[in-house]
């Protein structure tokens, strides 16, 4: 890690991507994690030489910035003001790399403020293939000064790091990302599934797609978890249709109309509703099968 990198940081979190990113640090710093599970936090420390705190507080007063992986801006807020802010005190510095709601974000970095805590708020991109070995895509926003403290610990995690403005515009941009990531996957199993009806072959429809201009990073990727029915893990329908609710908000607050933004986190809500929250995206294509049933079904 970069010498300029802090000597205490804490991680909160420790799922499915918080584990790998938290594991990248440990061996570069004193590391203090928490987790909701008392028993995943004392697995990691014991395998990673960490602390495992058993409080918010406990990591705010072992850390100069903490880091939090959480599953969205209300567990954020719970932590950070639940005894995290106080404990880091002035000076201190939380970077939120879940994905929350931008304008919590903002409500967030407001009240930390009165503890002399700055916020960065830095969501991520690619999964935890890409969290395992620090080749994230990574959108911060905050005041740059606090960004560049926030660097050392980011340049860790993450591959690229962008700068996309004030506090709430790296999970702003989080949001959106993933409403365009969502409809895009959404159109792939569509497409995919009007063409089998025609009596395409899924696999040369594909091939053709993805030379030409109707692509995107679903037809280019987990399109083939579709075809072949062998359904990945990693990121899940439940915060798929978080995110693009995030972003559907996002719209609402600000006075916009967005018809198909609605409707695609319409149709991920009915997704969640119908498979649960916690299988992979890829699944989402059940709605569209539960939707058009074939033919000679009773």
């Amino acid at each position: 890690m970069p010498e300029d990198a802090p000597a205490r940081v804490g991680f909160v979190g420790l799922g499915r991507m918080g584990w790998p990113m938290a594991s990248l640090l440990a061996p570069h710093c004193a590391l203090t994690v928490l987790d909701a599970r008392a028993d995943v936090a004392d697995a990691f420390a014991a395998e990673h030489g960490a602390t495992a705190a058993v409080a918010p507080r406990m990591v705010g007063v072992a850390s100069d910035v903490a880091i939090t992986m959480l599953p969205d801006g209300r567990a954020v807020r719970e932590v950070a003001l639940g005894g995290l802010g106080e404990g880091l005190g002035p000076g201190g510095l939380l970077i939120d790399m879940s994905s929350s709601a931008p304008a919590g974000t903002r409500a967030l970095a407001d009240e930390l403020a009165a503890y002399g805590v700055a916020l960065v708020d830095a969501p991520v991109s690619g999964g935890v293939v890409r969290a395992r070995d620090g080749s994230l895509s990574v959108m911060a926003g905050g005041a740059p000064d606090d960004v560049a403290r926030a660097r050392p610990l980011l340049e860790r995690l993450g591959r690229v790091i962008y700068e996309v403005g004030g506090v709430g515009a790296g999970h702003a941009v989080k949001a959106l990302n993933n409403y365009l990531s969502a409809t895009g996957l959404a159109a792939a199993c569509e497409a995919l599934l009007v063409g089998q009806r025609f009596g395409l072959d899924p696999e040369r429809l594909l091939e053709v797609v993805n030379a030409s201009s109707g692509r995107n990073a679903a037809t280019e990727g987990v399109a083939r978890e579709v075809i072949s029915r062998r359904f990945g893990g990693g990121f899940t329908v439940g915060l798929m249709a978080k995110d693009v609710a995030t972003a559907a908000d996002m719209a609402e607050t600000l006075e916009m109309d967005a018809p198909l933004l609605a409707r695609v986190r319409d149709l991920w809500r009915e997704a969640e509703a119908l498979l649960g929250g916690d299988v992979g995206t890829t699944e989402v294509v059940r709605l569209w099968e539960a939707r058009n049933p074939a033919p000679d079904a009773d």
